[in-house]
């Protein structure tokens, strides 16, 4: 079905464009997809921008430069342009045992098909609509274009047997709702409750990347709000949930006054910062240093549930230790030079400031002395101690 587009067409990334062309110019059906579309469609800029056509792997590479074959269940190819990277990938079908026989292991994600087959896999039905940016036309074999104007999320398929296969897809529905303000379909919604344990059995690294992308939301404590309303933050977060049992009103307090612009999001060092500063401050302040040790309850959290690296955990924690520092600027202009710049070239040093803003630590003064003093600016030398009168 061919739909007149209403997007915004000189938002899409040009190389991403050339790449469309080129592939569409040896004759291929080539089209963006997923994400990029979606949000085109509700008025955001897109971050990345993914592609589908109906070329081959090996096809895509050979006409494509810079070009390199990724993926080990599904092959696909990533694009590199400077700084951004473009994943390029065939159209897919599921796989049908009675048409193909038995299946070797991952050969599913490998069994291509048409535009309609490929969108019929996906996600969710705003994920599931093509824009062909060079005739300018949308396709949409899935709904999804009457779901963005209902501003609904709504699962491809049946809800409970799409979780099954990968119940990650539930944070991604959760996250997604708000990211563009859309409302969960209620059977969407009602699935999400009744499979949530699932997500115990998901990889902890493939659940970091999902905590990273809802910290880095515009509201995220809502987000957290509703996980635990829809009993999903117990299963795969209760160490958090132990914390907001004594704490709630506290944590939101200062959560909600999180100055994103004075973070890099990012970085997943800063982004955890949003969830973990405001926990630490309020331990710290009832039960002192001990509550940021590496076996505390907040360090397991950290490690085990969060999936907080270790060498991310120690700079995250040093930097909550150290911002206090950061209101001693008269003992700091009495330090040496070398010791100064010491002081501000630690790795959590930065961060340490950024947090120090955050909890009002620090006067306006104050602010623009650790500014200038970490740019780089002229230090002055240590205030000299007059002699001794000589008797």
């Amino acid at each position: 079905m061919i739909l007149t587009p209403t997007l915004h067409r000189d938002w899409i990334h040009i190389d991403a464009l050339r790449i469309v062309e080129r592939l569409q110019g040896d004759g291929h059906q080539t089209y963006l997809v997923g994400g990029c579309v979606r949000d085109l469609l509700v008025g955001i800029h897109p971050k990345d921008f993914d592609i589908a056509t109906s070329a081959s792997p090996n096809q895509i590479r050979k006409r494509i430069p810079n070009s390199f074959l990724i993926g080990r269940r599904f092959k696909l190819i990533l694009v590199k342009r400077g700084q951004y990277q473009f994943e390029v990938a065939t159209f897919r079908k599921n796989f049908d045992p009675e048409e193909h026989g038995e299946s070797i292991e991952g050969s599913g994600d490998n069994f291509f098909g048409t535009a309609e087959e490929d969108a019929k896999r996906r996600d969710f039905t705003i994920n599931g609509i093509f824009y062909d940016p060079v005739k300018e036309s949308l396709f949409d074999y899935v709904e999804g274009l009457e779901d963005i104007q209902a501003r609904i999320i709504r699962m491809i398929g049946l809800p409970d047997v799409r979780f099954k296969e990968d119940p990650i897809r539930i944070l991604r529905a959760l996250r997604l709702s708000h990211k563009i303000n859309f409302t969960l379909e209620p059977e969407l919604r009602a699935a999400m409750i009744g499979t949530a344990e699932l997500l115990t059995g998901t990889p902890l690294p493939r659940r970091r990347e999902e905590y990273l992308k809802i910290l880095r939301l515009k509201d995220p404590w809502t987000a957290l709000m509703e996980m635990r309303d829809l009993e999903i933050l117990p299963k795969i977060l209760p160490g958090l949930c132990d914390f907001l049992a004594k704490y709630e009103d506290e944590f939101f307090e200062l959560m909600r006054t999180f100055p994103a612009e004075k973070f890099n999001i990012e970085d997943p060092i800063q982004t955890f910062s949003v969830l973990i500063v405001p926990m630490a401050k309020i331990l710290l302040d009832k039960n002192g240093p001990e509550s940021l040790a590496e076996e505390s309850p907040l360090g397991l959290f950290m490690r085990h549930e969060l999936g907080v690296f270790k060498a991310e955990s120690n700079i995250l924690l040093r930097a909550i230790e150290t911002y206090p520092q950061f209101q001693q600027v008269e003992q700091f202009r009495k330090r040496g030079v070398r010791r100064r710049r010491g002081f501000l070239q630690q790795d959590y040093s930065v961060l340490a400031f950024q947090i120090a803003q955050w909890v009002d630590a620090l006067s306006a003064d104050e602010i623009l002395f650790w500014r200038e003093e970490i740019a780089g600016g002229p230090i002055a030398p240590p205030t000299p101690v007059a002699p001794p009168t000589q008797q």
